[in-house]
This record gives structure tokens, sequence and C-alpha cells, in this order.
């Protein structure tokens, strides 16, 4: 006996329609792919002014310069975590089960994931930032350094806060013992 396969009965229009409008975010996505492309000629250019300049820089300078590099790294990799597990989230699967070049993290992603993964990125990002700051300290004023600290801070909370209410929607299973 041949099992036969069904096929999906066809929606109602409306429900096709709030189902379907999850395609709207494809342009989204394609502008952040623009925008990755972007953040590659950013790098390229800061990356060749580092080459060219390096004999009148001082360590300070090199350091700033090298931060600055691994900022626009973890914005393009926060720019790949949005693209990919946004659109593998919302709006269909990109079947890459098996493919030797899937991701890692995207065989367990979903939307909590996904924002306590974008929230730990932002901290990362922020730290660069912060870090710069603090090196540069002789030429920034205090109030800016402040800000700066506290809205560190507040994304440090902030993703506490997402990561915590992530805990308690999903507790972890618990495993009973033989």
């Amino acid at each position: 006996m041949e099992a036969t396969s069904q096929l999906p009965r066809p929606l109602r229009p409306l429900p096709w329609l709030l189902f379907g409008s999850r395609w709207l975010q494809v342009p989204l996505y394609l502008g952040l792919i623009v925008a990755q492309g972007m953040y590659v000629v950013q790098f390229m250019r800061e990356l060749w002014h580092l080459i060219i300049d390096v004999q009148s820089f001082t360590e300070t300078t090199i350091m700033l310069s090298v931060l600055g590099l691994i900022d626009v790294v973890m914005i393009s990799n926060l720019l790949i975590m949005v693209i990919i597990g946004g659109y593998e989230t919302f709006v269909s699967r990109l079947n890459l089960e098996g493919h030797r070049d899937e991701p890692e993290w995207l065989s367990h992603v979903n939307a909590n994931v996904l924002k306590v993964k974008l929230a730990t990125a932002i901290i990362g990002i922020s730290s660069i930032h912060l870090l710069k700051t603090f090196i540069n300290a002789s030429n920034l004023d205090v109030k800016t350094m402040h800000w700066q600290v506290v809205i560190h801070l507040t994304f440090v909370g902030s993703a506490v806060a997402i990561a915590y209410i992530d805990r308690l929607m999903s507790p972890p299973q618990i495993h009973a013992s033989p």
C-alpha cells in the first residue's frame, strides 16, 4: 500500500493574506545585505588607512584603529544574525540542514534566542565603544564618558532582563533518572 502525501488545503483569503504578508520583510533583509556591503567598504577603508599610515601612528592610535575594525566586524556579525536568523524565524525556512556551511546557532534559533543573541552582540559592540572611550579619555569630557557608561549599563541590564524573561517563559527541561 502506497502512502499518499496529502496536499495542504488552501487557505481562506484573509489567512492567506495575513500569512503571506511575511514576505513583505524580504526587501528589508535585502536592504540589510546592502548595509552589510557598506560595512565591508568601511572596513576596507579603515584597514587601508591603518596600513598606509602605520608609521605615523602611536601605539594608542593603532589600538584605537584595530578596535574600530573589530567594531565593524561585530556590527557585521550582528547584521548576519538578523538577516539569516530573522529570515529563518519570520519569513521562510532556508533548508540548510546538513549543509557544510550551516551556522551552528541556526539549528536552534527562534525569536527568543535571536533576541538574547542580539542583546549580547549589542553589549559586545557597546563594550568596544566604551573601551575606545577609556583609551581616549584624556580627549573627552567626563559627561560624555559618564553617559556612555550609563548607556552601556542600560544595554547590559536590558540583556539580563531579556534572558531572564526567556528563562521564565521556557524553563529548562528536567530529565528523570531511570
